[in-house]
């Protein structure tokens, strides 16, 4: 892979604070001195991330370690700190953190209903949904995305606030809080409706959808435009396909996990590969101008 100079800074410019960053992202680089300057050299395909980086941590910013695969837990920046820097990754997680509070994990059916893909009613022992196209039509556009905030368990709501607080801070920084919003968004409203079109009325939630969506984003933007921050174990990829083929053949169901929204699952995965691949392809193009 070819490298290019991207960087030409005075002699007296202190370095060592960027390239210890770089170091520990595992970015390939290297510092020459030419003509009176330090110049810092990079893969021409990864030019545009580092310069973006450097706009943003001249210094190095010793404690940002973006949770790069390789980073131990003794050199992250605090929690606090984290938090500040992906917010709408925080804010996705607080609203889901909530909701599971003011619906008691499933159990509060009234409060509930506020948040369901279709509104419905209690009727003894049963739900009835209402049509919907009549809670659409009464202005009720929040439902086709405000499932995912919906978890029906502690283990549902840890694992997925776990993945999505993985998934969800690498897009933060690579592209942008707006991107991560418009994609969360995108991959709920897919994912939603992709199970009521396969399951028609019921009641189902969560982030799982979206989280596939994220996981295909990352899969094949990375494939595309290789990027350290989105660079993956390829074992996490391998365990959420393998986990997403076992939930579609049925045995988890049958070993008591309850029923899987796997048309949500898909359908996030599938919209995710695509945005994916949009966004992967334009970074390319890019780089290559």
């Amino acid at each position: 892979m070819s490298a290019v100079a991207i960087l030409r800074l005075p002699l007296a410019t202190d370095l060592s604070g960027f390239v210890k960053l770089l170091q520990r992202m595992q970015v390939p680089h290297r510092v020459s001195e030419e003509a009176g300057e330090q110049v810092l050299w990079v893969p021409e395909s990864l030019r545009e991330d580092v310069l973006d980086l450097y706009q943003r941590f001249p210094k190095g910013d010793p404690e940002q370690q973006l949770d790069i695969p390789q980073a131990t837990a003794s050199e992250g920046p605090g929690l606090a700190q984290q938090l500040w820097r992906s917010p709408v990754t925080a804010l996705v997680l607080v609203l889901s953190l909530v909701v599971c509070g003011i619906t008691l994990l499933g159990d509060n059916l009234q409060v509930l209903s506020w948040f369901t893909f279709l509104d419905f009613r209690v009727a003894g022992d049963y739900l009835q949904f209402r049509p919907l196209a009549d809670g659409l039509a009464a202005g009720q556009w929040w439902r086709l995305v405000t499932p995912m905030l919906i978890h029906f368990g502690i283990l549902h709501i840890a694992m997925n606030g776990m993945w999505y607080w993985e998934l969800g801070r690498r897009i933060e920084w690579r592209q942008g809080s707006i991107n991560l919003l418009g994609l969360t968004l995108l991959f709920s409203l897919v994912s939603n409706y992709a199970q009521y079109h396969f399951s028609g009325p019921s009641l189902f939630g969560g982030l799982s959808g979206v989280l596939y969506g994220l996981l295909g984003h990352c899969w094949i933007y990375q494939w595309l435009s290789p990027n350290p921050i989105y660079r993956l174990p390829r074992g996490v990829l391998v365990m959420m396909l393998v986990w997403l083929l076992l939930c579609l053949s049925g045995l988890v169901s049958m070993i008591g996990f309850g029923e899987i929204a796997n048309a949500a699952h898909v359908g996030g995965l599938l919209v995710g590969c695509l945005t994916g691949l949009l966004g992967g392809l334009y970074s390319r193009r890019k780089l290559a101008l």
